[in-house]
């Protein structure tokens, strides 16, 4: 196969929160475009060593590791099992998350610490391990959300906080690594179709209201813009938040 099928061969992808959803999608498409793919996974052990045997059984190269959000000495040390046994890491996708909802008024210190500690305290450890290991043209992409930009119902507060904050670190990291040719960008999905939020489920009709394009996104389509942030044709993409959201914000 030409390297133009595979533009990303020879490259070490791990995606945090790969067994499931937007992750699983982003390490089928990076497996497909040549990169070896370590699928970090919190407790859907099977999960995840079922999409490492498809990917295998396709012709890719692809590994479990157990890597949970929560434990910041935990993850570090998978990012860092994951470069010594593949040998670099040139690619890394935060794409582990939570989604908590309530009133604000009512909504509990351990629901706002938990969507904290996950959806940005983890994604600043994974991406500081990261970068220890990587090279010029290294990759960090963040799943964020077009929450970050509009916020049109209510009891989603917390969670559209913790996706903001994403912005902000990406702004900075980016100045951070750009001398060392590392870029860093998020990709801010609007409603997906997986199992957080199904298009068929009850806020599906209410959401598409909401939206330009009245429907949910693929999986896939999210994982083709994070292949793109991935590939060598957005090396001069950095600092970016990037909507993939159906004209959510628009």
């Amino acid at each position: 196969m030409s390297t133009s099928h595979t533009p990303l061969r020879g490259q070490v992808a791990f995606i945090h929160g790969g067994s499931r959803g937007i992750g699983a999608a982003t390490a089928r498409r990076l497996a497909r475009d040549g990169a070896a793919v370590a699928i970090g996974y919190a407790a859907s052990a099977s999960a995840a060593q079922a999409l490492v045997e498809e990917i295998v059984a396709a012709g890719g190269q692809a590994i479990a590791v157990k890597a949970d959000a929560t434990d910041a000495a935990a993850l570090t040390a998978a990012i860092d099992q994951v470069a010594e046994r593949l040998g670099r890491l040139d690619i890394l996708v935060n794409s582990a998350g939570v989604l908590h909802t309530g009133p604000f008024e009512n909504f509990s210190l351990e629901d706002f610490d938990r969507t904290l500690t996950v959806n940005v305290r983890s994604v600043f450890v994974a991406s500081q391990a990261a970068a220890r290991h990587m090279k010029e043209g290294g990759r960090i992409i963040n799943i964020g959300s077009t929450n970050a930009q509009r916020m049109p119902f209510v009891g989603g507060a917390a969670y559209a906080m913790s996706k903001s904050a994403l912005v902000g670190l990406v702004k900075g990291m980016a100045r951070d690594l750009g001398p060392r040719g590392i870029t860093v960008n998020n990709v801010a999905p609007g409603p997906v179709d997986t199992e957080m939020n199904p298009e068929a489920g009850e806020f599906g009709a209410a959401l598409h209201d909401l939206m330009a394009l009245r429907r949910h996104a693929k999986v896939d389509e999210i994982a083709g813009m994070v292949a793109y942030l991935a590939s060598a044709e957005a090396a001069f993409v950095t600092g970016a938040d990037l909507l993939i959201d159906g004209g959510f914000a628009a």
